[in-house]
């Protein structure tokens, strides 16, 4: 059975690691009410509607 002969070190271990690592950007859709970006499956910010009904109240 094979056996490593010597071993891997620290630098080259993370190096090898640090691709699943990496942190993405959120995605952002449009609203499709008052077109500001917002995250998707969540309560606009801007008009307070999600899916075509008011969910909370924004003050202008």
């Amino acid at each position: 059975m094979p056996v490593p002969k010597r071993r891997t070190s620290k630098a080259r271990r993370d190096t090898r690691r640090n691709n699943s690592y990496k942190i993405a950007a959120p995605a952002y859709v449009l609203c499709p009410r008052c077109h500001e970006p917002k995250l998707p499956h969540r309560v606009c910010p801007n008009c307070g509607y999600y899916k075509d009904r008011e969910v909370i109240k924004v003050e202008e």
